[in-house]
């Protein structure tokens, strides 16, 4: 049986789901569609009323329920609680940013992101309290947030907490409470995070963030009916109540080799590190060439720990065959002592092969330093960029990689840079620093779960409102959860520039229907 079509916002960005719920409003706010307040007066709303305390931004390991000790107000002693606060709650030395107690508001119902972006930073970092956890009352809605506070990825999973909290600050209204879990960044603490979140009465986990932990964790949310909202963007972790927000690099292959195909190229090599990721690169380009009448010519895989890439790439761009074939024709020529043989002596005086490469297009699977290293190689071996059109995956999707001349003038499909401008200034303006680039998937996830708690119904994190079929609109554009537990993203297409990069094709702004 469908499922009717519901409507989001996010900010300045309109979410797909939930009908008749909200709406852009002037300036590009989110506001609701509800009873107007009475003449004469100006409904105050609710999210505004109860500005969120930006606490802490780390918590302590995660306890199992059995071994934590009395929590305050039914929350264990290893979480802390994020959530929307009335007015006159804070306390002298208040955070930065927030509006102070009894300050006017913007309305609409929902906030507008110019409360945000005018927000002043203080001079001087202020005290802040440490949050005691609130009674629940039978309308609290509580959500879980796995992520490594602690261990090797500590910088990014505070960076997701930051992003989460400033969802909150956007969507939350005073029934929302956020429970950040330190899962240390390991199977075996995000286990424990997740049966300490499941032990607090959450309603939804968003997180963790590397694909072992949400393998850890997702057992336990099975059993008590807890989806997940996890930021992995290994698709293998889905599936039974989990769903993964990450950049999956099929949605990213299949676009801009679609993309690339329409363009008239019919004709694919592929360059990939022999691993998962390229594996699964490499198999979607298969499959993607093989529907649409093309084919791929060529493929090399390479060690991903090794320091040369000298060998793969001369044997990808048959280098040693071509550069035969020129010094035979060399050879050839300077037998024959007439003007028309020394004019084709000079020509070849140039060049260091000849022979046209099998593909028109080569689609290397990497990112970082060690695609750099790559792409160095390929014109030193005669794979010409003016002749061979470079494809990417959303590894490209970093400031700078096309100052690298022969990925300059490249493709690749990413989230319209657009869309997260807005969320990365605000970011900078809130904690003084520039987010990495999954933080979005935390804000998203965030305030998505912050739309659904508050459903005139109420909390409706159901599978059928989950994997809605128009999906969702965040900060990277248009998402929808499949039912395999995957993420579905409409995504533009990306030329790199030296300094930066441009859309050569617009995201699409709705989804088709799901036929798989």
């Amino acid at each position: 049986m469908p499922v009717p079509a519901k409507a989001l916002a996010f900010g300045a960005a309109l979410m797909l789901a939930l009908a008749g719920c909200q709406q852009i409003g002037p300036g590009g706010g989110l506001q609701a569609q509800r009873t107007p307040a009475t003449a004469g007066t100006q409904a105050t709303p609710p999210s505004h009323q109860r500005p969120p305390l930006l606490g802490p931004q780390t918590s302590q390991a995660p306890v199992p329920p059995g071994n934590a000790a009395a929590g305050t107000a039914g929350v264990s002693s290893g979480a802390q609680v994020f959530q929307a606060q009335p007015p006159g709650t804070f306390p002298a030395g208040q955070p930065a940013g927030q509006p102070a107690p009894g300050a006017a508001v913007p309305s609409p119902d929902l906030p507008s992101l110019a409360a945000l972006l005018n927000r002043a930073p203080s001079a001087e970092p202020q005290p802040m309290r440490p949050l005691v956890p609130p009674p629940a009352t039978t309308d609290t809605v509580r959500v879980g947030l796995l992520l490594p506070l602690s261990g090797r990825n500590a910088a990014i999973g505070k960076a997701l907490l930051n992003a989460a909290q400033l969802a909150m600050f956007d969507f939350a209204d005073r029934r929302l409470e956020l429970l950040p879990i330190d899962t240390r960044g390991t199977p075996t603490g995000a286990q424990a995070a997740a049966q300490t979140a499941i032990g607090d009465g959450v309603q939804v986990i968003l997180g963790p963030l590397l694909a072992g932990s949400v393998q850890a964790a997702a057992p336990a949310a099975r059993a008590a009916h807890v989806p997940v909202i996890a930021f992995s963007s290994d698709r293998r972790v889905g599936g039974g109540g989990v769903y993964t927000m990450g950049f999956l690099p099929e949605d990213q292959v299949r676009r801009v080799v679609s993309y690339a195909i329409q363009q008239g190229i019919t004709r694919f090599g592929a360059l990939a590190p022999d691993n998962v990721y390229g594996a699964t690169v490499f198999e979607t380009l298969r499959d993607v060439t093989r529907s649409l009448g093309a084919q791929v010519v060529e493929a090399r895989f390479y060690d991903p720990a090794a320091d040369d890439f000298t060998d793969v790439v001369r044997v990808l761009a048959d280098y040693d065959n071509r550069r035969q074939a020129l010094l035979e024709q060399r050879a050839e020529l300077e037998k024959l002592d007439d003007e028309v043989s020394r004019q084709a002596l000079k020509r070849l005086e140039t060049l260091q092969t000849i022979g046209d490469l099998p593909f028109e297009a080569l689609l290397i699977a990497d990112g970082g330093k060690r695609l750099q290293s790559v792409a160095a190689l390929l014109p030193f071996y005669d794979v010409d960029p003016a002749k061979v059109r470079m494809l990417g995956t959303g590894q490209w999707d970093v400031p700078g990689l096309g100052a690298e001349p022969a990925l300059a003038g490249g493709w690749y499909a990413a989230p319209d840079p657009a869309k997260r401008r807005g969320f990365e200034q605000l970011y900078r303006d809130a904690y003084g620093d520039t987010p990495p680039r999954l933080a979005t998937l935390a804000y998203d996830a965030t305030a998505l779960a912050a739309v659904l708690a508050r459903q005139q119904d109420g909390p409706d994190f159901s599978e059928a409102t989950l994997t809605s079929v128009s999906g969702f609109e965040g900060r990277d554009g248009i998402f929808r959860f499949l039912s395999s537990g995957v993420t579905e993203r409409g995504l533009a297409v990306m030329q790199l520039r030296q300094r930066d990069a441009r859309v050569i094709q617009s995201a699409p702004t709705t989804f088709q229907a799901v036929i798989n």
